[in-house]
């Protein structure tokens, strides 16, 4: 196999990001058939198809360890420029990263605020379930996650953050309308719950593990963490919020605590490409003092 040239590994990122070859060519000022011709030079290079000619495209299976070199490339070359004094003629790609919605509304935010503006950094963030979000760094769409998934994906490093710890919620309301004897959640009412989507499992895993039951009850889905919360504190469903939205609620009578003693801990880790970018170095430092002081660590 031929090696790859810079300006193919370039384009083969940009046509991924964008979408079409179309829109890669305008975001690099050249022509759609010069994207065309390094793309078809890159797949004879490698013997094998590269990408899906779908709308948007897609990396094939061989084509997500390309992208993940391209992506690792163009972060070292920006890298170096910058130690140069000089990356004006490298275009400052966001760093993508995926976090889930909880950690994104709770304490990742801060984490990025804390980096020095003098580092010159952005970031393309990515929603993804921490149950599902290292899936995006095995095809190469992030270079950092914060996951639920402890083993490290194939080419990089993972470390523990700590955990969010989670407690199950309703409106007073919600729990006279639907227990007037107080909560109950092991007479397995069919009582409302809200999920934050398909994927979110919470609830169920919470219900699962007070009762020893499966949760068969109505569904509200509201995928976004703040309107989720809000659904719960406006009666519509019971569900797990983490303690960061609900415990000065809980404090206040605004909302009422299911089961005190059955907090749900979901640990955290943070998986990042293991290549030597400063601004990826700097990036981990600042999710993991963050993630200290804002997750629940062993021993506490």
């Amino acid at each position: 196999m031929r090696s790859f040239q810079f300006e193919q590994l370039r384009t083969y990122a940009a046509v991924v990001d964008e979408g079409t070859l179309e829109a890669a060519a305008r975001s690099l000022v050249v022509t759609p058939s010069a994207v065309s011709q390094r793309l078809k030079a890159m797949e004879d290079a490698a013997g094998q198809v590269l990408l899906q000619r779908t709308n948007p495209v897609r990396p094939t299976p061989a084509g997500e360890a390309v992208l993940r070199f391209a992506r690792q490339v163009r972060q070292l070359e920006w890298d170096a420029f910058r130690e140069l004094g000089d990356s004006r003629d490298i275009p400052s790609t966001p760093i993508p990263v995926v976090v889930n919605a909880d950690s994104l509304s709770a304490w990742f935010l801060p984490a990025l605020a804390s980096l020095p503006p003098e580092l010159g950094a952005f970031f393309e963030l990515h929603r993804e379930d921490e149950q599902h979000s290292a899936q995006l760094l095995r095809t190469g769409t992030v270079m950092a996650a914060v996951t639920a998934t402890p083993e490290p994906v194939q080419g990089c490093s993972v470390e523990p953050l700590g955990a969010m710890r989670y407690r199950a919620v309703a409106s007073p309301g919600y729990v006279r309308r639907w227990w007037p004897d107080g909560p109950d959640l092991t007479a397995g009412s069919l009582a409302p719950v809200v999920d934050f989507d398909r994927k979110d499992d919470l609830q169920e895993g919470f219900f699962r593990k007070l009762t020893g039951a499966p949760l068969n009850a109505p569904r509200h889905y509201v995928p976004s963490s703040a309107e989720f919360a809000q659904a719960i504190r406006l009666g519509l469903g019971w569900g797990v919020l983490p303690e960061q939205q609900c415990l000065a609620d809980i404090q206040g009578g605004e909302l009422v605590e299911l089961a005190p003693a059955e907090p749900v801990d979901v640990s955290l880790y943070w998986q990042r490409w293991k290549i030597d970018s400063p601004v990826l170095n700097r990036l981990s430092v600042a999710v993991r003092e963050t993630a200290a002081r804002q997750l629940r660590q062993p021993g506490t």
